[in-house]
């Protein structure tokens, strides 16, 4: 291995271990408890080297979340291919999105509730962000009319569920029934 591939892959490692640690520092204490001087003392590296890699917390936030719009592309993409078109595919992407928010509050904070400079919707949208949109409009049906306001229609009502279970402004009891509802309302049949 050359010198230049040596110190690519170390800095690749760097990179990864910047990320994991803010994630889980977010994880155990929260975002704001994420701080560079913090990340350097943990991860042995001087405040520096993380200026190396981000300039600053908002990019730290920004590459944790687009790991975790590729973890959520990979569940949603899984669940295109384990179910059959119609209620049942657009039921079991419903599932894996509000699993995944529920598993990975932090992370799914990272991706659509703190402030980022991550594109929606645009030129510049991250590519596992718009393969995570795919998976909804495949869902809902790419060969119906509106497929793609239809989808982002869906993504806001999970978003909006998300948001208000984590915060305990509806209760989690009743989350089955409120799927389920959403499904049929947004269903070929149902919209």
């Amino acid at each position: 291995m050359s010198i230049v591939e040596r110190k690519e892959r170390q800095r690749a490692e760097r990179y990864y271990l910047i990320v994991t640690t803010a994630r889980e520092l977010a994880e155990a204490e929260g975002w704001d408890a994420v701080t560079t001087r913090r990340l350097a003392g943990l991860i042995d590296y001087s405040q520096p080297v993380l200026y190396s890699h981000f300039k600053n917390k908002a990019e730290i936030m920004a590459a944790v979340a687009t790991k975790g719009f590729e973890e959520l592309a990979a569940r949603l993409e899984a669940e295109t291919l384990n179910a059959d078109a119609g209620p049942q595919m657009l039921r079991k992407i419903c599932a894996a999105y509000l699993e995944f928010a529920d598993s990975r509050p932090v992370v799914y904070e990272a991706m659509f509730v703190l402030p980022t400079k991550i594109k929606f919707a645009s030129e510049e949208t991250p590519s596992a962000l718009r393969a995570a949109f795919a998976a909804f409009v495949k869902a809902i049906g790419p060969d119906r009319q509106e497929s793609v306001f239809s989808a982002e229609l869906l993504w806001s009502a999970l978003h909006g569920l998300v948001v208000l279970m984590q915060s305990e402004r509806i209760p989690a009891i009743g989350a089955e029934d409120r799927l389920n509802l959403l499904v049929r309302k947004f269903s070929a049949d149902g919209v």
